[in-house]
């Protein structure tokens, strides 16, 4: 199909922006290497990484700006409290409002922000697809590209 693929296993357990730093780093060494066309997947706490490199593209260097992003069942924000425990790995307990609000997907993307392609299921225990939905009206709302689909939970 001419698509490469690589697997990048981000630092886990340390705080903001340790991991999004390593992703750019990432991003930066793949265009160093002749890559044109970049995107992002990731899913849950890796979806909330994969999700912030794209929508801080206006805070990235060029070299680090990605195409695309697909997200699967993804935390968007850290201002609710679904999904706490992975908001205070993140961001520790004494997270004040305005970190919450910089690290959240929803309240981060602009009009220049790249395509999002957005799933979740319908009864995900840990991260509720409000998580979801919060992203894509924000997306809707600044008129960038993106497609959302919910899965029906099947035992």
């Amino acid at each position: 199909m001419g698509v490469a693929a690589s697997v990048f296993r981000y630092p886990l357990m340390v705080r903001y922006p340790v991991p999004l730093n390593a992703l750019r780093a990432e991003i930066r060494w793949l265009r160093d290497g002749g890559s044109t066309r970049i995107g992002v997947i990731g899913f849950s706490a890796g979806g909330h990484l994969a999700g912030l490199v794209a929508a801080l593209a206006a805070d990235a260097d060029a070299d680090e700006v990605v195409d695309f992003a697909v997200l699967g069942y993804a935390i968007t924000s850290m201002e609710t409290e679904t999904y706490r425990s992975s908001r205070l790995i993140l961001l520790g307990e004494d997270a004040t409002p305005e970190l919450r609000r910089a690290t959240s997907l929803d309240a981060l993307v602009t009009r220049s922000s790249p395509p999002f392609f957005l799933w979740h299921t319908a009864e995900d225990e840990y991260v509720p697809p409000e998580h979801t939905y919060r992203l894509a009206a924000s997306l809707a709302a600044h008129d960038v590209p993106h497609t959302t689909h919910e899965a029906p939970w099947v035992s």
